[in-house]
């Protein structure tokens, strides 16, 4: 019923020349303005026209286009097959590149096959009930209590402004949950001192989630320290010009100092935060809220606790020796 509702939809805004909301929130055009172009030409607009895509999210779409440009200059929608996914898939493995990689890479082509099969550019919508994104599960880490108070007790006064703000950033992140779009997007007027307590209020860029953090509860209010070191600035952390990708740069080389084991990198911090909340005791329900999900199996993710949740429960049991019966 769904695939005939949306043929006729298709159908009807191929003979009106009209553009369309997509599912997605982005808008695309019926097939009579996008006759005689390539299936790479429709990527690049609709990713010129994706205004709600943050950066980052950008970015990694443009790394996509920029795989399928070399490995099919000429890509036409018809060319778009099972045969030809496999072959790129087999193509990206002769990069180096892991399952894992290679497996965001095909999302992004099936986000814009869907975006073309709606526009009436594509036949095949069940292209990808065909061919199958392969993922391998990898294990959340996050960081150990004690592994958290190294970076924070390490002496940044030598650090370069850059790498000094990446550790606070970092920490910011640990204690409230927020990704680095989220992090790099706050103003002082995120932030609220109410009877006393400060609390920060912000809208999630990847969810469009708001949340609201109480502080002065989380962690002992460890972030308010930060909030204030960088409050002068409008924007919280304008001082840190960098992406992502040298912000986690940074990183790598304070876990190196802090004598952390681990591949650190931003997103950890997110990890780290959830993991320790439920550490600590906090219902998941609560966690799930703090972090944005819409769908709390999102959250239960985090439920995979920490070796030291195990024994912190254990501990708690009591043994009877008395005999059962």
């Amino acid at each position: 019923m769904e695939n005939y509702v949306f043929g006729l939809m298709r159908d009807y805004l191929y003979t009106m020349s009209a553009s369309w909301e997509c599912w997605d929130g982005s808008f695309i055009l019926s097939s009579k303005q996008y006759q005689g172009i390539s299936f790479l030409d429709f990527y690049e607009k609709e990713m010129k026209d994706a205004l709600h895509l943050a950066k980052s999210t950008l970015e990694n779409h443009k790394s996509t286009f920029i795989l399928l440009k070399r490995f099919a200059p000429n890509l036409r929608f018809s060319d778009i097959t099972y045969t030809f996914l496999c072959n790129f898939e087999k193509y990206l493995l002769t990069l180096r590149y892991n399952q894992n990689t290679i497996a965001k890479h095909m999302r992004h082509i099936k986000r814009y096959v869907n975006q073309a099969y709606y526009a009436g550019l594509m036949d095949n919508k069940d292209l990808f009930g065909q061919y199958r994104i392969k993922e391998v599960a990898k294990p959340r880490y996050s960081l150990m209590p004690d592994e958290l108070k190294r970076i924070e007790d390490l002496d940044v006064s030598h650090f370069k402004q850059g790498m000094a703000c990446s550790r606070d950033m970092f920490l910011f992140s640990c204690y409230t949950g927020l990704r680095y779009s989220d992090v790099t997007r706050l103003t002082v007027d995120n932030f609220q001192l109410i009877h006393g307590k400060w609390w920060l209020f912000c809208k999630m860029v990847k969810t469009g989630e708001y949340v609201r953090l109480p502080l002065y509860l989380l962690f002992g209010g460890k972030t308010i320290p930060i909030f204030l070191k960088y409050s002068q600035n409008d924007n919280l952390f304008s001082a840190m010009k960098n992406s992502n990708s040298n912000v986690n740069k940074h990183l790598k080389i304070i876990a190196k100092m802090a004598h952390i084991n681990k591949w650190v990198t931003f997103h950890l911090a997110r990890h780290t935060h959830a993991t320790l909340l439920l550490y600590l005791g906090a219902n998941i329900t609560t966690v799930q809220r703090l972090l944005g999900h819409k769908n709390v199996h999102t959250t239960q993710i985090y439920g995979r606790v920490m070796e030291e949740t195990v024994v912190r429960d254990l501990s708690l049991l009591k043994y009877d020796p008395v005999p059962f019966g």
